[in-house]
């Protein structure tokens, strides 16, 4: 798929309330997606509901922006 020019920001929105047992997986997804996103040139934006979420938190604080 090409890379769109036209968009230059994407919000990732955090997975919210888990289940314990489910937390890492949906926490790594979120990072992963955040990273690969920055490195391809997009700004990310963080929308997360639970800031102890470890991995994800890690993206958020090399970020630009976590709300």
């Amino acid at each position: 798929m090409p890379k769109r020019t036209d968009i230059n920001s994407i919000l990732i929105i955090g997975a919210g309330p888990i289940i314990i047992g489910q937390a890492c997986e949906f926490d790594y997804s979120g990072a992963q997606a955040g990273k690969v996103l920055r490195k391809e040139g997009y700004r990310v934006i963080l929308g997360l509901n639970n800031l102890k979420a470890i991995e994800t938190k890690k993206v958020c604080d090399s970020a630009n922006r976590c709300t």
